[in-house]
């Protein structure tokens, strides 16, 4: 089929079957072999960097180097992707001319704080109205730089919150995150289905939930005021551990050094590999994986049992 001709149905039949390719190599952490998908992706389909296109399906980078450029980063992904790929900055600011994070409003704050000299713009509908010679999107750094397992820049904190320190207690203090948005409702586990951990007796437990509903409480849970992603990058820094779900929180914690163990669906994305318990992303961080998909007890046993463990381990005065 001449590709000028390709419909947006056709694009993203095609988007679909290459994010797949993709997707199976990536998580076995074969990355060497799926940016050879990437290339070939970037030779077939050109129509996917058409700015019609819904922000999350468009590819940015056209593959020409970005080394002596003015380069522009777009961040056309969640939050927390940005967060967790913002990692590959200090590095394209060695090599490009200059750079400008076009990125969303909600994290500017907490991106300020990135040790690489990059220009700031919040993200916004239509033209960034800054000059560049090339740009890509944030996600495509990885790509961009050929990241391999052993070569993913994993030095933390790479992120810093300002004020927000843990107070001096005996008594550790574990934040808690349940639930993620709404596209994703598989990734959420109730306040009921945590029971098993917040019934654990001396321990602080705060509760650093989003848009907290009307009902969702527990005797045993603090609920901190969280209304901006400042606000909770400075609560995550009080504490001595964050329990959470696929989320947001999950990538701020890791970027910020707090120890952090993330519940994971069955299947869950790419970005947490397989059968592992660790990150390459975050040296910081667990994972406890469902067994079978959608339920969340068996899990929820090993993180109670991994949080008895840790209390009888460690210290907090």
């Amino acid at each position: 089929m001449n590709a000028g001709v390709r419909d947006s149905a056709e694009i993203e039949r095609l988007n679909k079957e290459d994010a797949e390719r993709w997707l199976s190599l990536a998580r076995t952490g074969d990355f060497e072999s799926a940016w050879r998908v990437s290339d070939d992706i970037l030779r077939r389909t050109p129509e996917l960097q058409d700015p019609r296109l819904p922000r999350h399906m468009q590819q940015v980078w056209n593959g020409s180097p970005l080394a002596g450029k003015s380069v522009l980063v777009r961040c056309y992904h969640g939050l927390g992707d940005t967060i967790q790929f913002v990692r590959y900055l200090p590095h394209l600011c060695d090599v490009a001319r200059h750079v400008t994070l076009w990125v969303q409003p909600k994290l500017m704050g907490l991106v300020a704080s990135l040790p690489a000299s990059v220009a700031l713009l919040p993200l916004h509908d239509g033209s960034p109205g800054a000059a560049f010679e090339a740009d890509i999107e944030v996600m495509e750094l990885m790509y961009a730089e050929r990241s391999t397992l052993a070569t993913i820049p994993r030095e933390v904190p790479y992120l810093f919150a300002g004020a927000g320190r843990r107070p001096d207690s005996a008594t550790p203090r574990v934040g808690i995150v349940w639930r993620a948005g709404e596209w994703k409702p598989e990734r959420s586990v109730t306040l009921d289905g945590l029971s098993p951990l917040l019934a654990r007796p001396g321990i602080d437990w705060r509760g650093l939930q989003f848009g907290a509903r009307p009902g969702e409480s527990h005797q045993s849970l603090t609920m901190e005021r969280v209304d901006s992603v400042d606000d909770l990058a400075r609560a995550v820094m009080t504490l001595d551990l964050l329990i959470t779900i696929d989320s947001m929180p999950a990538h701020l914690a890791g970027a910020l050094g707090i120890p952090v163990w993330l519940l994971l669906p069955e299947p869950c994305d790419w970005r947490w590999l397989t059968n592992r318990d660790d990150s390459p992303w975050y040296p910081t961080m667990r994972l406890f994986r469902q067994v079978c998909a959608g339920e969340w007890e068996d899990a929820i046993r090993r993180v109670a049992d991994a949080l008895d463990k840790w209390l009888a381990t460690s210290s907090y005065d």
